[in-house]
């Protein structure tokens, strides 16, 4: 009999608990929204096979070719969060493996071009905060881990986080808000954390592109400014701390001395990396594939690039639209 007692306290009380403790809400445009007691994580799903991107790889190789010998390129394919918290038995919404995508596309690149594969560190540090519950990019941490590999392969100078100083915007919400129509996000903020390097001054110029309706129609001159953009505690904005966004094309000049240049052709995951590279090149230069309008061998070549890094989330990498804008990228006419 007290078995019995036993029992049906132990279903009454510990079972809905745990019932209780992660709950998955469906929402629109495939993305979740994963509760665990009062902590909310929203994620997007992901479609792509196993056996495609290969049109990337494509791309990544006619830069390759392109940049010949004097410029070594490296590919990063960034994992979106879905990577490393999609619940696995949750079945209402399907997501295919990235792991496995990211591997087929790294395989058809050509091996000259050296490869940044994040799988391992990212999923070493998953317990860390590296990636946002509330907006559809990862953490500047997970930019540090990310920007530590490159640099080993660059063979180049790395500092630890011990050379940087830490801030936070409190109460951040970002992007998912939007994208899954749940407001209910808004009741789990979020530490936004960054970090700023100590002791190495920069200089910042930007050349920012005038949009319309999300496409580019002018160009405004080149201005000095700040890497970093402040944002109050609790912006949406906070991702936009470094520089500003993504409709700019910026240039830093570290107090680095060591001939290393690196161009970085990237989608708004790849803004969280520079900061963590001022240690490593004496010059930087950031663009992004939606907005650039220049050839990008030329601009490579009239400032000096050294290193090119080609860096997007996977999401951004198996879209036909991303090859597609990369290439026109290579091959637009040099405007005299």
């Amino acid at each position: 009999m007290k078995r019995c007692i036993l029992v049906l306290v132990y279903s009454f009380f510990f079972i809905p608990f745990v019932a209780q403790a992660q709950q998955v809400y469906t929402k629109r445009n495939g993305i979740i929204v994963l509760k665990n007691d009062s902590v909310l994580r929203a994620m997007s799903y992901f479609t792509g096979k196993p056996e495609g991107g290969t049109w990337y790889a494509d791309a990544i190789n006619a830069y390759q070719k392109a940049m010949g010998d004097n410029i070594q390129v490296y590919n990063m394919i960034i994992p979106i969060s879905s990577a490393f918290y999609w619940p696995e038995d949750y079945t209402e919404v399907k997501t295919n493996s990235q792991r496995a995508t990211i591997a087929n596309m790294y395989e058809h690149i050509d091996n000259k071009v050296k490869k940044i594969d994040l799988w391992d560190i990212l999923e070493e540090h998953k317990d860390e905060a590296i990636y946002a519950r509330t907006d559809h990019h990862w953490l500047p941490l997970a930019a540090y881990y990310a920007a530590q590999q490159f640099a080993s392969t660059a063979q180049v100078q790395f500092c630890n986080l011990s050379s940087y100083d830490k801030h936070i915007i409190h109460r951040f919400v970002g992007s998912m808000v939007h994208f899954s129509g749940d407001a209910m996000l808004k009741s789990s903020p979020e530490d936004f954390v960054f970090y700023t390097p100590k002791d190495c001054p920069i200089t910042t110029t930007y050349i920012e592109y005038i949009l319309k309706n999300r496409r580019v129609i002018g160009i405004k001159p080149e201005v000095n400014g700040n890497f970093f953009w402040k944002y109050n505690d609790g912006s949406s904005n906070a991702y936009c701390t470094f520089m500003g966004g993504d409709i700019r094309a910026t240039h830093i000049s570290t107090s680095t001395k060591n001939g290393r240049r690196l161009l970085i052709i990237k989608d708004s995951f790849g803004n969280a990396l520079p900061a963590f590279l001022f240690f490593s090149f004496e010059d930087i230069y950031v663009v992004d594939f939606r907005y650039f309008q220049g050839n990008i061998k030329n601009y490579a070549s009239e400032n000096n690039i050294t290193d090119l890094l080609i860096v997007n989330n996977i999401q951004h990498a198996y879209s036909q639209s991303t090859s597609n804008s990369l290439m026109n990228m290579l091959n637009r006419p040099i405007k005299k």
